[in-house]
């Protein structure tokens, strides 16, 4: 018998151990719990290095713990946007470190921003925490299908926004396209937090001459913050500036 191995990631300890236990009582499923976004990340890292991976990871919508800001979804600039609740922050995290583990979002109420996000985000399902057992088993062995699972009741809404977050994303890209590829680094070094003397040290420019990209990039992108700029950039996709090596760079040549 192949056996589905599933990790609940739930602060809610009650509801987290009763629902393992449920699962836990079918013969194909062994089951194990996580109160945490970054106690979930250890338990998929040690059973990647035991060599017992899990299959799918069914996450609390409203978890409260941080979900752990992954390395490698910083680097890629592949999380979700500043806001995103934690459950669905750490199933971009999961996307990112873990791409064979399937992902079902366990909700308390049905909302069709929320459930798109998650979509986004990598997840497989978006499920009741109400729904029965069999609903939820069914769910878990579609999801291993390559099944997508969502409430009927959630369909509309859910390709509604679909449908908007691809407008936004597409109307940003073009946004983005307008800029010179030296206001593109600019926006590129705005994405990974740097203010306008590290942009002037990385690209060896004068401050003065950063301000006046950074103007244009806001003038070109029809905002009027730093903080709109970026968001928008990472709707359309724009990448963070690498800084790793830029630091140890820029350490030599001060040497």
């Amino acid at each position: 018998m192949v056996r589905i191995r599933v990790l609940v990631v739930d602060d809610h300890r009650i509801f987290a151990e009763s629902l393992a236990a449920a699962l836990a009582a079918e013969p194909d499923v062994d089951v194990s719990a996580a109160g945490s976004g970054p106690a979930a990340l250890r338990c998929l890292e040690r059973a990647v290095a035991e060599g017992r991976r899990f299959d799918v990871l069914l996450v609390d919508a409203d978890l409260g713990a941080a979900a752990g800001a992954l390395p490698a979804q910083r680097e890629s600039g592949s999380g979700p946007p500043p806001g995103v609740p934690d459950g669905i922050a750490l199933v971009a995290g999961v996307r990112v470190s873990h791409p064979g583990v399937r992902t079902v979002v366990l909700a308390e109420r049905d909302e069709p921003r929320r459930a798109a996000l998650a979509l986004q985000a990598g997840a497989s399902g978006w499920v009741a925490k109400d729904c029965s057992l069999s609903r939820l088993l069914a769910v878990v062995r579609g999801v291993l299908r390559e099944e997508t699972h969502l409430p009927p009741a959630l369909l509309t809404g859910v390709l509604r926004e679909l449908t908007a977050a691809r407008k936004h994303r597409t109307d940003s890209e073009r946004l983005v396209e307008s800029l010179t590829p030296r206001e593109h680094e600019v926006l590129r070094c705005m994405v990974a937090g740097l203010g306008r003397k590290d942009v002037a040290a990385r690209l060896f420019l004068s401050p003065h001459t950063v301000r006046t990209h950074m103007q244009n990039v806001l003038g070109k992108l029809g905002v009027h913050s730093t903080l709109a700029a970026v968001a928008l950039a990472r709707r359309a996709g724009v990448r963070p500036a690498e800084l790793a090596g830029d630091v140890v760079e820029r350490s030599g040549q001060l040497a």
